[in-house]
């Protein structure tokens, strides 16, 4: 029986290098990156995912270009303020994990805002990933003396929301085949696709695709295969239902390139 996807979790990788490969900047790129996001995040509050968690910035992302990074901070801060409307209209809830003490302070009030004014949504929790690192995290939640759970530290240590299931399915775009530091934790027995289409290409039919293509793996977490609930029926951009493509889905070896976009949309 196909299995029910309820947290997806994409590292959104190669918007500079598409840029570049089209002969525009790296910043078109993270604009371009940006509008693929939003077609994601609204494809999976329409077909019942409950929880997706994207990676926009990570720890390691501080060594990019100063005027790189600029770029990327005010990008993301003009993401969470516009995109409040949009997530209240879908039911969207609004989640940014990661460190919080070397954002600027206009990043950090737009996080405030974005989380305070979705904190009611039910439909999906949007979790993106910010000043992220998954060892920086877990060596905070390890060091800070609190009496409590390992996951319950693990979630104050990241600003998570509380109770947030593991990951069921991981989509890396751009070519590479590693994990970047990225929800370590909650992989653990997650489906991994990685695919070469760089990030502002990757469109909601190659998700679907994804999805159709994790629905129907053998998940044994170590033992036997669970039976897992219902399938959504999947629309696509064009109102269609999804019925898979074994030739689309065949592609799984895929050569990693020598360039590491490991970034979000706003940040590839």
């Amino acid at each position: 029986m196909p299995h029910t996807l309820r947290h997806l979790a994409l590292i959104m990788d190669g918007n500079g290098r598409w840029a570049e490969s089209r002969g525009e900047s790296r910043t078109v790129g993270h604009m371009a990156g940006i509008e693929s996001l939003k077609r994601c995040v609204e494809f999976t509050a329409k077909n019942g995912i409950k929880y997706l968690t994207v990676y926009a910035f990570s720890v390691d992302n501080w060594k990019r270009p100063r005027a790189e990074v600029k770029t990327l901070m005010s990008l993301m801060r003009q993401f969470l303020a516009t995109e409040v409307s949009t997530c209240l209209k879908h039911g969207i809830r609004i989640n940014v994990i990661g460190r919080r003490d070397r954002l600027p302070n206009t990043i950090r009030l737009a996080i405030a805002n974005a989380e305070r004014l979705t904190r009611h949504c039910e439909r999906l929790v949007f979790r993106l990933a910010i000043d992220y690192g998954s060892r920086d995290v877990l060596e905070r939640a390890t060091s800070n003396g609190m009496n409590v759970p390992i996951r319950q530290a693990l979630e104050m240590a990241a600003h998570s929301i509380a109770g947030i299931p593991d990951v069921d399915l991981l989509i890396r775009t751009g070519g590479e085949h590693r994990l970047s530091d990225f929800l370590l934790w909650e992989v653990a027995y997650a489906e991994l696709w990685f695919t070469q289409t760089m990030w502002p290409a990757f469109t909601v039919n190659e998700l679907q695709q994804t999805i159709f293509w994790y629905q129907h793996r053998q998940r044994r977490f170590g033992g036997l295969p669970l039976v897992s609930g219902p399938v959504h029926v999947l629309e696509n951009e064009f109102g269609n239902s999804s019925t898979g493509s074994n030739g689309l889905l065949a592609g799984m070896a895929i050569e990693a390139t020598e360039n590491d976009d490991t970034v979000g949309a706003s940040i590839q």
